[in-house]
């Protein structure tokens, strides 16, 4: 796999380090986007030789034209395509013939387009792989390589950033303009940036793994709508994000409706959810806004990652402390404690009037000397992760002393960091100087408080990441060639003995229930299970017994059962011509969980665990990943959730068996990977008891794709 990720690598070289680049469409004409990447090529100042294709003019930009890419005398490695849509194929085959080793197709009406579209881009990725060309686009913007050795600017892009540590992927041609100006205006400097379009052949995942190895590069940046293939690109991000910071802004996240399925794990883990899940698995750092993003990228190249969540906030006014505190919490951070020895010393240090405690308010007096004090105080605390300053300059403070004494007492000797620190200066009296002090050190200055803890919050996502050993997985005896059997002739959603027998053979626990046709029997099957027990009605479309009042529980003896059977023949008789009855133990656990699984088209399987029962829909308490788990990840999706505490023990009653919730997660995965035509499974409610008692599922379905 690593020798395959190389392999792709290095096929990139030749679209971002071309020895000479021809232009096909290259045109005289004013505003036209042929001629724009030959000017731009010129202005960055390209290093090698640029070849200007066009049968009808002789000259552009005072460079002699080439009737054809097959006319050019000597080599060329890289060829940019700005024909109309129907001469594109007739080009690249010549591009072919004539050894290009990339391509950027910069015209549009492809697969954006459909119909014809869609098969011109198939033809298109034909001859690239028969002349073993690597294509980036089409419909897309270009390329650019700021290196010194290349000067590279393929592309019709306004704006040529200045060169820098950053690597960034455009999924959109319009807002990569307006990414790379956004670059430049936030002071980023951009080592190579390229426009995907739709990503016929180079996608995102290619571009991580080229720049992977790339020294120059020290974080990556995205723009993505869709991932292409999410595998490849899982397997990029997995392994490069804890080499170098990758964040994205990932578009679609208010997409209306969830997956169209039958089952309550299929309804709460919705495209962006799972999309959100995808980039938190693989390391990658999304963010909501391209502001943010530059900000928390310019960030990470200075400032360590904390591998806890406490935070210090020093300040020298009690308001933006206190919003500072609140915008930490509310980002799920946690305001750190400070040791005895920590407040001893800044009690020596500071005004009575000063605070000692988390936030520590200075007060408005605070100068250099005292900024110096508290931080060397807090900083060298154990307890203490990440440190935000605040500093609203009055007009009786020498700011710049200020920012001096925050960047000598959080650094350490040698240079870098400690922890990390952020800064937020507030006011106008000579806070500017202070600002650029902080910036030049390294020390990211933000205008207010919430949006340093949105940074802070990164942060530390990452820290922990990259602290997070990968854990193994666990394989467990099952009964795999018995269900493989079961599922063999089996179509669509299976009845629920059906799926109940599968989920038992790979170790689901169910409660003991017999199944009858009348109230006859059912009086029967309960005097055999034994009081109290539940009755549910089955049938082959009634998938959610809730919604039709098929479930009675906690029946005490036959006559409630007879009455319970005949009240459910009749009002549900007629609508489900199969109705048939589940006689069931009634389950004595205290806490109701959701295990499940859904197979997505576009990131595969995704498995949920969170608070099941009725409510799942609603309370949406439900934790989701995509395949593939280890052994550790059950155990996080659990203390993700919003009720993690309703698990812990709570008024009385002891904590639920957590280790098995998340065994049975794991359980279902294998009966998942094992048997890949699984679409849906779900176990809703399984009620988890005490550890040692016995916890049950009593409801489960499971749903199967075509055997094609």
């Amino acid at each position: 796999m690593v020798n395959a990720s190389k392999s792709r690598a290095k096929s990139l070289v030749p679209l971002f380090r071309p020895r000479s680049v021809a232009v096909v469409g290259a045109s005289r004409r004013p505003g036209a986007i042929g001629g724009q990447v030959v000017a731009n090529l010129l202005a960055a100042g390209f290093t090698g030789p640029v070849y200007p294709v066009n049968a009808k003019s002789k000259v552009v930009h005072s460079i002699p034209t080439y009737g054809s890419v097959e006319k050019i005398p000597g080599p060329v490695d890289l060829a940019v395509l700005v024909v109309p849509a129907d001469q594109v194929l007739k080009v690249a085959e010549s591009c072919g013939r004539k050894g290009v080793k990339g391509l950027v197709v910069i015209t549009a009406g492809f697969r954006e387009v459909g119909g014809e579209g869609i098969k011109r881009e198939e033809k298109l990725l034909a001859i690239a792989r028969k002349y073993r060309m690597r294509v980036v686009g089409p419909n897309c913007m270009g390329i650019i390589n700021t290196g010194e050795g290349y000067s590279l600017n393929a592309s019709f892009a306004g704006t040529l950033p200045e060169p820098g540590p950053v690597a960034m992927v455009s999924q959109s041609g319009a807002l990569g303009e307006a990414i790379l100006a956004d670059a430049t205006a936030a002071g980023i400097g951009v080592s190579m940036f390229a426009s995907v379009g739709n990503r016929a052949d180079v996608t995102a995942a290619d571009l991580i793994e080229f720049w992977e190895h790339e020294d120059e590069v020290q974080a990556i940046l995205l723009y993505i709508e869709s991932f292409g293939n999410p595998e490849l690109f899982v397997q990029a991000a997995r392994r490069v994000s804890r080499k170098k910071p990758i964040i994205a802004v990932k578009s679609g996240r208010s997409a209306a409706g969830a997956l169209a399925a039958g089952s309550h794990t299929g309804s709460v883990a919705g495209a962006d959810m799972a999309a959100n899940s995808m980039l938190a698995q693989c390391g990658v750092l999304r963010v909501v806004s391209f502001r943010e993003m530059f900000s928390l990228a310019a960030t990470l190249l200075h400032q360590p990652a904390p591998k806890r969540d406490r935070i210090a906030v020093v300040t020298n006014a009690g308001g933006p402390g206190i919003l500072a505190t609140d915008a930490l919490v509310n980002c799920g951070l946690q305001m750190a404690e400070f040791s005895k020895e920590t407040r001893s010393a800044l009690k020596k240090a500071l005004p009575v009037e000063a605070s000692l405690h988390n936030p520590v308010d200075l007060i408005a007096s605070a100068d250099a000397s005292r900024y110096r004090a508290a931080l060397h105080a807090v900083c060298r605390d154990p307890a203490v992760d990440g440190v935000l300053v605040l500093f609203v300059s009055p007009i009786m403070i020498d700011a710049a002393a200020v920012a001096e004494a925050i960047i000598s007492e959080t650094r350490r000797r040698g240079g870098g960091f400690r922890k990390p620190v952020l800064a937020c200066v507030m006011g106008r009296q000579r806070s500017l100087e202070a600002t650029e002090l902080l910036d030049a050190a390294g020390i990211p200055v933000f205008r207010y408080p919430e949006d340093a803890a949105q940074t802070m919050r990164s942060l530390v996502r990452r820290g922990i990441m990259l602290a997070r050993e990968p854990a193994g997985l666990t394989a467990y005896s099952v009964q795999r060639r018995k269900v493989a059997a079961m599922l063999k002739k089996a179509r669509g959603w299976l009845p629920a003995a059906d799926a109940e027998a599968v989920l038992a053979a790979y170790g689901v626990p169910f409660a003991p229930s017999l199944r009858v046709q009348d109230a006859s029997a059912a009086e029967a099957a309960a005097e055999k299970i034994g009081y109290p027990v539940v009755l549910k009605a089955e049938a082959s479309k009634l998938l959610h017994k809730t919604e039709f009042q098929a479930v009675l529980a906690g029946l005490q003896d036959g006559q409630q059962v007879r009455a319970a059977a005949k009240d459910l023949a009749k009002r549900l008789g007629r609508k489900f011509k199969d109705l048939s009855l589940q006689v069931q133990a009634q389950a004595t656990g205290h806490r109701e969980i959701l295990i499940g699984m859904t197979r997505d088209p576009r990131f595969g399987p995704l498995f949920a665990l969170g608070l099941g029962g009725t409510e799942v829909e609603v309370l949406r308490d439900v934790a989701v990943r995509v395949a593939p788990l280890d052994d550790q990840d059950p155990v996080e999706m659990l203390a993700s959730l919003k009720g993690a505490a309703l698990l812990d023990a709570f008024r009385g009653k002891p904590a639920a068996d957590q280790a098995l919730a998340c065994e049975l997660l794991l359980r279902v995965q294998q009966l998942v990977f094992d048997h890949p035509r699984i679409a849906e499974v779900e176990i809703n409610p399984f009620i988890l008891a005490a550890e040692g008692l016995p916890s049950l599922a009593v409801d489960a379905r499971l749903r199967l794709s075509d055997p094609a």
